[in-house]
């Protein structure tokens, strides 16, 4: 008997092979659709969907908030703090241009302990325009008060009152304007 070559044995096992994929491709091209039931699932499942946000949607950043945000936050913690004429600290009381002077001074920026001083620094702002921070004053500038959004302010009203939120609504008779000292 005759044993045959290795170099034959290849070939053959190759037509072998190319045979097989032959079949089986034009199986699967004539083969009909699977039904829905059977066929492999291709959708992610709502768990693997909600990691998905998860890694691919990160959280914003959270913003820093603005200076004049920052400066309503230091004065309505200051609510309750009685009126004295010329005080410009917790300790002492405030009078209206020394609580917004002790408010800007604790951001950093100095301001004058005197309204219609405080009147002549930083951009008027109309009142459609205002931000939280921005000064807004009356009775021919000698009261000031800041601005703290939605319609309100803080302010230390008169002798015998004390620091406190007040609706603008309230005091728009004797309005004389508004002022931005920071880019609130």
């Amino acid at each position: 008997m005759v044993q045959p070559t290795r170099a034959a044995v290849c070939a053959a096992l190759a037509l072998v092979v190319a045979c097989l994929f032959a079949l089986s491709s034009s199986a699967a091209a004539s083969a009909p659709a699977t039904p829905a039931a059977t066929r492999p699932r291709l959708q992610p499942t709502k768990g693997e969907r909600a990691l998905h946000r998860r890694v691919a949607k990160p959280r914003p950043a959270r913003q820093r908030p603005t200076l004049g945000t920052r400066a309503v936050r230091i004065a309505s913690h200051l609510t309750g703090t009685p009126y004295s004429w010329g005080g410009e600290s917790p300790a002492s009381g405030f009078d209206c241009s020394g609580l917004v002077r002790y408010v800007y001074g604790r951001l950093g920026i100095d301001l004058p302990h005197h309204a219609a001083s405080q009147w002549s620094l930083g951009r008027p702002v109309p009142r459609g325009r205002l931000r939280a921070g921005d000064l807004v004053f009356f009775s021919g500038l000698g009261h000031v008060g800041i601005y703290a959004g939605h319609g309100k302010f803080i302010h230390a009203p008169r002798s015998g009152e004390s620091v406190r939120w007040q609706s603008l609504s309230s005091r728009m008779g004797g309005f004389d304007g508004a002022r931005r000292v920071v880019g609130a």
